[in-house]
């Protein structure tokens, strides 16, 4: 009768310590299925106007200049921190690209040994020596790019510069089922510009910054994954 074979403490301790490395491994994998995206859009995308300021004591006169944070002469265009405007996006963008390259290099070489002692001679066989080689490279390439955003985003006027424009930024979030969706936008915006209906198209916007992105199930199906970018990212070809 043979008796079942035992696992010492040190071996038991080795075989905890392997499945807890193994575990390590696997979440430290795990986290590299996550890609991080650099954001377009920094900084906040909203503001609060700043208080009104404190009335003078009524001199008993009808109209008081402080009554309204608006001018009595003067439209309801955005002009302060804290107004809103709406921005019209409608991006077109379409690029293409063809770069051919072509090299060609050959060489050759010859040398002939008329008189040499008997000896070397005899090894050589009274032969010379050719060389010959050849290089050739050949490479084309090609991109198309076409690009189309439409779609609107109300923004909130972050500052005022000290010409007048305006610096503005807003967000949207649309959560649908279990995705998320959310568009940023930033820029710089000249009043002139602006609409009676407070509207201004994003491409009389100075330094726009617009951004669309995803967040569930669906924007990470999109995402290759990480055992697939590891070998991606080593391989030769």
């Amino acid at each position: 009768m043979s008796a079942s074979p035992t696992l010492k403490p040190h071996s038991a301790g080795l075989a905890r310590f392997l499945a807890l490395a193994a575990a390590a491994a696997l979440s430290g994998l795990a986290g590299c299925a996550y890609v991080p995206q650099e954001p377009v859009v920094t900084g906040p995308t909203t503001t609060r106007p700043p208080p009104p300021p404190v009335a003078a004591d009524p001199e008993g006169s009808i109209y008081r200049p402080l009554y309204s944070n608006r001018p009595l002469f003067e439209d309801r265009r955005p002009r302060n921190v804290g107004d809103i405007l709406t921005i019209v996006i409608n991006e077109n963008t379409a690029a293409s690209k063809n770069s051919a390259a072509n090299t060609t290099r050959a060489g050759s070489g010859s040398l002939t040994l008329n008189q040499t002692p008997g000896v070397i001679g005899g090894v050589l066989n009274n032969q010379g020596l050719d060389a010959s080689g050849a290089n050739k490279f050949d490479a084309k390439g090609a991109a198309n790019a076409n690009n189309v955003f439409s779609g609107q985003i109300t923004v909130t006027v972050m500052d005022v510069l000290s010409n007048g424009n305006l610096a503005v930024a807003g967000e949207k979030q649309i959560a649908i089922n279990q995705g998320t969706e959310y568009i940023k936008f930033s820029g710089i915006v000249a009043p002139q510009t602006i609409s009676g209906a407070n509207t201004v198209p994003s491409t009389q916007v100075a330094d726009a910054r617009i951004e669309y992105r995803g967040k569930g199930y669906i924007n990470e199906a999109e995402t290759m994954g990480w055992l697939q970018r590891f070998f991606l990212n080593i391989s030769p070809f």
